[in-house]
């Protein structure tokens, strides 16, 4: 994608309210690093060369893997936002394509590894467990207990001797600057779970509150008085689900037409984001979830401007699919003024 690209989706959607969200940070990550670390002349080039050439070894890798019809993938074991933009479109292309993929992730992410016939896409799975309550994660860079370790270890191990294409995520470079910006460039497929999960259509609105990491974040914000949205939202919507995993929710009680589901079972937190209209979130990779299940997004924010990271979340948005733009609120009063107008997301 280009900049002017980029920036024309940005004042298509938010018009004025584009350099506020967004500011003038640079859209590439790549191009971002190279100017914060002040590349310049040589030093430059021969970093872009670096990229190019990892691109490259990426594209002949997949060439590969097309091939055989068989390739390994992973380890996994990150954010939950940099699964839903970052491994799981490229891991259903390559599903689409008849690739058996030997894949090494969480296995609190299995409910998503399914297509649309909710059969697995999966070919081999090296399931790690669920070390969140003890470990924070990190991008793809956390640092998991030592028995997980020895499981990835493992499946590294395997894959580096079996000759096949081996899509190492766990590298953090490759991550960062190759696999992620090389995917955009076609090799992404986005599964519509409304097709497997959905269970009924209601007049329904999810919320995560988010309390992962420190109280208040450049990609976050400043926490949010989560009572109080809630009493405000629930006016205008027959049921409130209060959705997230243990380890990053806060805990909130039932009450009058609110259902509280913090759970690690992903397949309910599908299910009940599918049945529902509208989710709302602070800025995470929560966001990405709206064109997985069909549901308009409102992402909410209060703090100092722009938001870090929402350059990335837009554009892999854009990729993932275009069925719905993120919304914004910025303060208690524009959430609820957003929700009190049905008609600016769809009836389900």
């Amino acid at each position: 994608m280009s900049k002017e690209r980029y920036r024309e989706i940005l004042t298509k959607h938010y018009g004025t309210r584009a350099d506020l969200i967004c500011g003038d940070a640079e859209f590439s990550d790549n191009i971002k690093f190279a100017n914060v670390h002040q590349y310049a002349g040589l030093k430059r080039w021969k970093y872009f060369l670096k990229i190019r050439r990892g691109y490259a070894m990426a594209s002949l890798k997949l060439f590969f893997a097309l091939l055989f019809k068989r390739c390994y993938y992973g380890p996994f074991k990150g954010e939950f936002g940099n699964f839903l933009g970052h491994n799981l479109p490229f891991l259903s292309y390559l599903h689409s394509k008849g690739v058996k993929i030997y894949y090494c992730g969480m296995l609190l992410h299995k409910p998503f590894l399914v297509d649309e016939n909710g059969e697995s896409i999966i070919y081999k799975y090296y399931g790690l467990r669920d070390f969140f309550r003890e470990v924070s994660p990190r991008s793809n860079e956390t640092v998991p207990p030592a028995d997980v370790q020895l499981e990835i270890d493992k499946f590294e191990k395997e894959a580096k001797n079996s000759f096949l294409p081996f899509f190492n995520v766990g590298d953090p470079y490759y991550y960062w600057f190759i696999h992620r910006s090389w995917m955009l460039k076609g090799f992404m497929k986005t599964t519509n779970y409304e097709k497997i999960y959905q269970t009924k259509k209601e007049n329904s609105v999810v919320i995560f509150p988010r309390s992962k990491g420190a109280a208040s974040t450049p990609n976050n914000g400043e926490p949010w008085n989560w009572d109080e949205i809630i009493s405000k939202v629930k006016l205008h919507f027959d049921k409130v689900y209060i959705l997230g995993h243990p380890a990053f929710s806060m805990p909130l009680q039932p009450y009058d037409n609110v259902e509280v589901i913090i759970t690690d079972d992903n397949a309910k937190i599908i299910e009940k984001c599918c049945n529902s209209r509208l989710l709302i979130t602070q800025h995470s990779g929560t966001c990405y979830l709206g064109e997985y299940t069909n549901t308009q997004v409102l992402i909410i924010f209060h703090g100092k401007f722009p938001i870090l990271g929402i350059n990335d979340s837009i554009i892999f948005k854009e990729y993932l699919g275009t069925k719905f733009p993120f919304a914004f609120a910025f303060s208690l009063q524009e959430i609820e003024d957003y929700v009190k107008n049905s008609s600016s997301f769809p009836q389900k």
